[in-house]
This record gives structure tokens, sequence and C-alpha cells, in this order.
């Protein structure tokens, strides 16, 4: 049985920062690609991050770029988003993806997801 936990979410003032952390078990994801993406109410969710476990290459949605950074460590089977100059506009859930495929900016490419972790910004 696969698992991803997302934690560190919460609630920040506008321009804070917020460090995500994702948790896999169940087997070794280095051969995964690891994505964060987000859902605001009413929204359908959104690319947000990815990169691969195997190297650092990482690919970042337009809206987040320059703020937010992905990163891992694999000997602790552990994916990270550190989020930084939030905005209002960033509040939302944010769950992290693992999947074997290459088009990291969909959902479906992605086969394990999270439950969730939810992060508000206040203005």
């Amino acid at each position: 049985q696969v698992q991803l936990v997302e934690s560190g979410g919460g609630l920040v003032q506008a321009g804070g920062s917020l460090r995500l952390s994702c948790a896999a078990s169940g087997r070794t994801f280095s051969s995964y690609a690891m994505g964060w993406f987000r859902q605001a109410p009413g929204k359908e969710r959104e690319f947000v991050a990815a990169c691969r476990w195997s190297d650092a290459r990482a690919y970042y949605a337009d809206s987040v770029k320059g703020r937010f950074i992905i990163f891992r460590d694999n000997a602790k089977n552990t994916g990270y988003l550190q989020m930084s100059s939030l905005k209002p506009e960033d509040t939302a859930v944010y769950y992290c993806a693992a999947g074997r495929g290459s088009d990291y900016y969909i959902t479906g490419n992605y086969d394990y997801w999270g439950p969730g972790t939810q992060v508000a910004v206040s203005s």
C-alpha cells in the first residue's frame, strides 16, 4: 500500500512563509516524479510544482515561480514545498502526488495522492 501524507499547512499572513512536507511510505520513490497541486474552493485542482526524486530538475507554475521551491530528501522519502512571499490567492488545499509519467503539469500523470493540507493566507 502506497501512502502520501502532507503536513505543514496553516494560517499565515501575506508575505509570510510556510514549508509543506510530503512523507511517502510503502515503496522507494526514486523513480517517481513528485508533484504539488492545490485546489481553492470552487476551482479545479491546479499544478503548483514538480520534480523527479532522482535529480534536481524542477518545474513550476508561473504563478509561484520565484516564490516556491520544491525539493526532496531521498533518504527520508520525503518531499517539500517551501513557500515564501505568500499571497491571499495562494489559499487552497495543497496536495502532494507521485507518479511515473513525465507530464508533470497534469493530475493524470500521478498515481498516488495525499489527503491534502490546508493553507490559508490572510491579507
